[in-house]
């Protein structure tokens, strides 16, 4: 474990409330203000390449003027969209409802994202970095705070069931762009229905998809949050051989910041395989012209 204390060193310092937030006892930490940033420019990236590929197609047909309005929508139903999903079903307010902290605040970050003169395009120069900073935000969102609303919930039957767990960080973590998709947010048109990449061919193999509740599933297999993931922690330590506690004749739970650090891990690997595979023509036409640039040299020598 000594390979995890790291990890989990940057993440407990990264969860810390920052300046000048602490100045209005805001606990917003640094790694909100990473995520959140993250977030707004890649929505924008999203939406400027959607506006050059409707261009390029079919002129400014139909391009609806820029809006801060539509942006911030846009962007809080991102964020929130999948929450108001799944708090009716848990019987719990959305967090918006009680507090309106994190939404001015995300306003405030989109407006500073769209004074900003420009933003680089996605490429492997950039995103295979920020997929290592993805491991941590996403961590912190499937470890940190949708476990919580399952397993305190009042009632008994949804805190101790791990299907509510698990459809619970499925629907919370992509519910967002879900209807961003659904509802053409991002598009520079009006306003339409569309179908969600999510529905169409292939749409569930995405690894943002999936990724929540496989790791939401390890994180409370690791640390026992229900009664379940400790059974079934003991029944695969034993298939594989590990030794039980003499105590409580089972397997020790992990605690939290350490299982947290594994799940870092497990979607930092996810994430920057993700890149690769979606930017390689990009890597192999880099290479290719690599070799070119080498192969020209030798024939002027």
């Amino acid at each position: 474990m000594s390979l995890l204390t790291p990890i989990i060193q940057v993440f407990n310092y990264a969860l810390q409330p920052v300046a000048p937030f602490t100045w209005f006892n805001l606990s917003i930490s640094t790694l909100d203000v990473v995520a959140a940033f993250r977030l707004c420019i890649v929505l924008r990236q999203i939406k400027e390449s959607l506006y050059q590929q409707h261009v390029s197609k079919n002129g400014v047909v139909s391009v609806e003027p820029k809006s801060f309005a539509r942006d911030l929508s846009t962007t809080l139903t991102v964020v929130y969209g999948g929450e108001v999903m799944t708090a009716p079903l848990l019987c719990i307010p959305p967090s918006f409802m009680v507090s309106g902290v994190v939404p001015i605040f995300y306003g405030l970050v989109q407006a500073v994202v769209e004074m900003l003169p420009a933003v680089p395009q996605m490429s492997i120069r950039t995103e295979l970095p920020l997929s290592f900073v993805d491991g941590f935000t996403r961590a912190m969102l499937l470890c940190n705070l949708i476990p919580p609303a399952v397993t305190t919930n009042a009632s008994p039957v949804i805190a101790a069931s791990p299907w509510t767990l698990l459809v619970t960080s499925l629907v919370t973590a992509n519910g967002g762009f879900f209807l961003t998709n659904l509802l053409s947010f991002l598009n520079p048109t009006p306003i339409a229905l569309q179908t969600p990449p999510e529905l169409q061919p292939y749409g569930w193999t995405a690894t943002d998809l999936w990724c929540a509740p496989l790791v939401t599933g390890l994180y409370a297999l690791l640390t026992h949050a229900q009664p379940f993931w400790a059974e079934a922690h003991n029944v695969l330590s034993g298939m594989l051989g590990s030794s039980m506690d003499p105590k409580t004749g089972g397997v020790a739970a992990l605690d939290p910041d350490t299982a947290r650090a594994v799940c870092v891990v497990l979607l930092t690997t996810l994430f920057v395989g993700r890149t690769v595979k979606n930017f390689a023509p990009e890597v192999l036409d880099n290479f290719g012209g690599i070799k070119q640039q080498k192969g020209e040299k030798l024939k002027t020598q």
